[in-house]
């Protein structure tokens, strides 16, 4: 079902972009890649072409709606159509609610949210005379739980999974497909790169005091499996071209871990207390860290 699929994918340089469009050549798609990094995309591209893929690359910033709206156009000029549009492209950041400044709400929404916009639009407009096609948007754990110390993030997040809902009842009986995507955990370059600070080592310093506080009050952390590897993610979106579905999640325990929450915050929250106290500890020492604070 993949085979001769013309694809747009966002964010595509690194990480899940990557592997997704690694398995859509290796499986017939043909793909339009989106990035910032033009070194990373040429390279990728060289990989998909050296084992007969069919790719194109655009160097492009998704908050520019000119250049996101430019990378749907590309695709239906080069391929002839656009059957499904992945919005990857994606940042989170690492401050507490007061820490956050207006810059870092901005950027969060206008990369994570506001982009959504500017690639669906025109896609749509193809998609409809056709009466077929699929919308897929990256969102995160963090669009369905709160998370401490990057509340933009999760906003932002909680917005995609809003905007694909709200997409998705506009599109029925269209022929049109939207769904979302919410990993936990992945190994890729997201916690080295967010705004603020990096989460990498806050991450890491904080997990064993998490582990501690866990274990002396005798509570269970919530049950979601650990960090795995973008490929995961990548075959999981590829099951969902085949076969869509409204939401996706990629981790064992997360859906199960949504639906407590939905029913019963209250008691999801409780299994959060041991991760919330132990990233205090660690984001109070990074605080008093700082100069000038």
């Amino acid at each position: 079902m993949i085979k001769g699929k013309k694809v747009v994918i966002t964010g595509a340089s690194s990480g899940i972009g990557r592997e997704l469009a690694l398995l859509l050549a290796s499986e017939g798609a043909s793909i339009v890649l989106g990035a910032r990094r033009i070194d990373l995309l040429q390279s990728l591209a060289g990989s998909i072409r050296s084992k007969g893929g069919d790719v194109s690359i655009l160097e492009c910033d998704v908050t520019k709606r000119s250049e996101a709206e430019e990378l749907v156009h590309t695709c239906v000029r080069t391929f002839g159509a656009i059957d499904v549009l992945v919005n990857n492209a994606g940042r989170g950041h690492f401050s507490s609610v007061e820490d956050t400044t207006d810059e870092m709400i901005e950027s969060m929404f206008r990369l994570n949210v506001f982009s959504l916009w500017y690639t669906v639009r025109p896609a749509l407009g193809y998609m409809k005379r056709r009466q077929s096609g699929h919308i897929i948007n990256m969102a995160s754990m963090a669009g369905k739980l709160g998370f401490p110390y990057n509340s933009g993030y999760v906003a932002a997040k909680h917005a995609c999974v809003g905007f694909t809902h709200a997409l998705r009842m506009e599109l029925v009986e269209t022929g049109i497909h939207a769904s979302v995507v919410c990993p936990a955990g992945v190994l890729t370059d997201w916690a080295s790169s967010t705004e603020g600070n990096p989460m990498l080592p806050f991450f890491s310093e904080s997990g064993p005091i998490i582990k501690r506080i866990a274990e002396e009050r005798g509570t269970q952390l919530p049950p979601i499996e650990g960090v795995v590897p973008p490929a995961r993610i990548a075959a999981k979106i590829v099951e969902c071209i085949n076969n869509p579905t409204p939401e996706v999640y990629t981790h064992e325990g997360a859906e199960e871990f949504v639906r407590l929450t939905a029913t019963d915050r209250s008691k999801a929250e409780a299994h959060q207390i041991p991760v919330v106290l132990g990233e205090r500890t660690v984001y109070e020492k990074i605080k008093k860290g700082k100069p000038g604070t």
